[in-house]
């Protein structure tokens, strides 16, 4: 692949990821959770309910899977939907 070409992929990724990310940020705050997005596009930073530190979320394993926690917990990304309540649940242990 020349470098114009892995370049042009590399964006559709991000641009991807992105677009999943924006999605579960929406989901959340829709139920009243407080989370952000940081670094263009590529993190979602979740603040937790009580005071500590925010949970990190990212898109990983090829665009498939929502990551957290050091990539040990993963949702699939086509369930913004379950994620959010999945990472409302680990936010309020």
């Amino acid at each position: 692949m020349n470098p114009i070409m892995a370049a042009v992929a590399a964006d559709i990724t991000h641009r991807d990821e992105a677009a999943k990310l924006i999605r579960l940020s929406v989901r959340l705050v829709e139920l009243g959770v407080n989370a952000e997005l940081r670094d263009n596009n590529t993190a979602l930073m979740v603040h937790r309910p009580e005071p500590g530190l925010p949970v990190w979320v990212f898109v990983g394993y090829g665009g498939m899977h929502y990551s957290w926690q050091n990539a040990e917990r993963r949702h699939p990304t086509d369930d913004p939907e379950g994620m959010a309540k999945v990472l409302i649940e680990y936010l309020n242990r």
